[in-house]
C-alpha cells in the first residue's frame, strides 16, 4: 500500500533521488567507520561533517522551494527559521555540558555565569530533554511563520512588499539576539558542545551518524513535499501561484492554503538548522544574516524553482564549488599570484630604484605657473597646427623677437577679420533699408489704386 502510493504520488527522479540518498547515508559512514586512514576508499572525518552540512543546506533550499516554486511566495526571511531550529538544538546542548564547562555550575550555561544570571530563564526549562528541544525545532519556527502568515496572508500582502516585511522579521531576530539580556549567549551565541545522547559529539561514529540522519531527513522531507505537491491541495497551491485571483474567485480560501505552506516549509528549515548546530559546533546571530536567506534565495534558482529536486543539487554544487575554490586558492595562492601578476604591469611603471626627493609647495606651484604659461603661448600660435611637428618651430625654443613678430601678425589678421565683418553688416543694414522702403512705395501704391476719388 505505501509503495503504491509512493509510485502514484513521486515520479522518478525523485525516486532517484531518494534512492541516493539512503545509499548515500549508508555508505559514507561505513567508508569513514570500517576503512583505514590510508585507504584510498576512506572518508575522512571532516568531509562526512562537510558533506552533512551540505545536505542541511539542500533541506534549506527545498524548504523555501515549497513556498516561492509552488506558491510563488518569495520569502527572505527563512534564514531566521533556520536559526530557530538551531538555536532550541543548541539549547539542549548547553544543557547537555553540565558542570563539564569552565564555571563546573552544573545548571547554569558558561556564558550565564559570566554575565552574572542567578538562575536559570524560564525558557531554558525542558531543554535537558531531548524530545522536547525536538519538540521545540518544529514548534517554534511552525508557531512564527504561522503567526506572522496569518496577518501577512489575511491583509494580502503579495509580492515584493512580502518579501521585504519577511526580511525585516529576520533582522529584527538578529538584533534581538545579538543582546546579551536575551538569555542566548548574545554577539558568542552557543557553542563548545560536549555530547548529544549521551555520546561525544567530537567522536568519529557520531558524526557519521549525524550525516546519516541528515541523508534520512531530506530524503523523508522530499517525499513529504512531493506528496504535497502531487496532491489536489498542489494543484491548488500551483494555482495560486499562477493566478491568485482567479482562484479566490473559485472560492478557494486563498490565505488559508498560503499559510499551510508557509509553516509546513518554516517546519522544514528549523529541523535543518536542528541537524546543522551538532555538526557546525556553535550557533550565534550571525545566522540571522538577510544574506543568508538570499544565498538560499540563489541555490534554489541555480538548480531550478518548482522542480524539488533542482533545490537540492543546486544548493551542494553552490556551496562544494565555493569551499573547492576557496581551498584551492588558499593551498597554492594562485588568487594572490594572479593579483599580482595582473597589478605588476601597472605598477611597473611608477617603480624607480632611487625614490626622487620631495618637492616644496613653493617650486611645485612655479612649475605649475610655467606649464600653464607655455600651454597658453602654444594655444595662441597661428602656426601650431602646421608645423607642431618640427622641434624647430617650437614655442619653447622661439625668442623674445619672433613671438612678439607672430602676436602681431597674429593681431593683424585680427583685425582684418573685424574690419570685414563690419562691411558686411552695413552692407546687410543697407538692403535692409532699401527692402523695406520698396515695401512702403509697394504699399501707397495699392492703396491709390483702391481710392475711389
Amino acid at each position: 500500500m505505501i509503495t503504491s502510493f509512493l509510485m502514484k504520488s513521486l515520479d522518478r527522479s525523485i525516486l532517484i533521488v531518494v534512492a541516493i540518498l539512503l545509499g548515500l547515508a549508508l555508505l559514507v559512514p561505513a567508508l569513514n567507520l570500517l576503512t583505514a586512514p590510508n585507504h584510498p576508499l576512506h572518508v575522512p572525518t571532516y568531509l562526512v561533517s562537510l558533506f552533512g552540512k551540505y545536505l542541511t543546506y539542500a533541506l534549506m533550499a527545498l524548504a523555501l522551494d515549497l513556498v516561492w516554486g509552488f506558491c510563488g511566495i518569495l520569502s527572505l526571511g527563512h534564514a531566521a527559521f533556520f536559526a530557530l531550529g538551531g538555536y532550541a538544538m543548541g539549547m539542549y546542548l548547553m544543557r547537555q555540558i553540565g558542570a563539564r564547562g569552565s564555571y563546573g555550575n552544573p545548571l547554569l550555561p558558561d556564558f550565564m555565569v559570566f554575565l552574572n544570571w542567578k538562575e536559570l530563564p524560564w525558557f531554558w526549562y525542558g531543554f535537558d530533554m531531548f524530545w522536547f528541544a525536538v519538540l521545540m525545532v518544529v514548534l517554534v519556527p511552525g508557531v512564527l511563520a504561522f503567526v506572522f502568515g496569518w496577518f501577512a496572508f489575511r491583509s494580502r500582502v503579495n509580492g515584493v512588499y512580502l518579501s521585504i516585511i519577511t526580511q525585516a522579521m529576520t533582522y529584527a531576530l538578529l538584533l534581538a539576539f545579538f543582546r546579551n539580556d536575551m538569555g542566548f549567549g548574545g554577539n558568542n551565541g552557543l557553542t563548545d558542545f560536549k555530547d548529544i545522547l549521551g555520546f561525544n559529539i567530537q567522536a568519529d561514529g557520531t558524526r557519521a551518524v549525524l550525516f546519516a540522519a541528515s541523508a534520512l531527513m531530506l530524503a523523508l522531507c522530499l517525499i513529504l513535499t512531493a506528496a504535497i505537491v502531487r496532491s489536489k491541495y498542489g494543484k491548488v497551491l500551483v494555482a495560486v501561484r499562477d493566478a491568485e485571483s482567479r482562484t479566490r474567485f473559485l472560492g478557494y480560501r486563498v490565505e488559508h492554503i498560503k499559510l499551510f505552506a508557509f509553516t509546513v516549509s518554516a517546519m522544514v528549515a528549523g529541523i535543518a538548522g536542528a541537524l546543522y548546530v551538532p555538526q557546525v559546533g556553535i550557533i550565534n546571530p550571525g545566522e540571522f544574516e538577510p544574506g543568508n536567506s538570499i544565498e538560499v534565495v540563489i541555490w534554489t534558482a541555480v538548480g531550478g524553482r518548482g522542480t524539488l529536486v533542482g533545490p537540492i543539487v543546486g544548493a551542494i554544487l553552490v556551496n562544494g564549488g565555493r569551499a573547492s575554490l576557496r581551498r584551492h586558492f588558499r593551498s597554492s595562492g594562485s588568487l594572490r599570484s594572479a593579483v599580482s601578476s595582473c597589478s605588476l604591469p601597472c605598477s611597473c611603471r611608477r617603480v624607480s630604484s632611487v625614490r626622487p626627493a620631495p618637492i616644496s609647495p613653493a617650486v611645485a606651484l612655479n612649475e605649475r605657473r610655467a606649464r600653464t604659461k607655455r600651454r597658453t603661448i602654444w594655444r595662441l600660435n597661428p602656426w601650431r597646427r602646421s608645423k607642431r611637428h618640427e622641434p624647430d618651430h617650437r614655442p619653447e625654443q622661439a625668442d623674445e623677437h619672433s613671438l612678439s613678430r607672430r602676436r602681431l601678425r597674429l593681431l593683424r589678421r585680427l583685425q582684418g577679420a573685424e574690419r570685414a565683418l563690419l562691411r558686411h553688416r552695413a552692407r546687410r543694414t543697407s538692403g535692409d533699408h532699401r527692402s523695406e522702403r520698396c515695401r512702403q512705395d509697394d504699399d501707397d501704391g495699392h492703396h491709390h489704386r483702391q481710392d475711389p476719388a
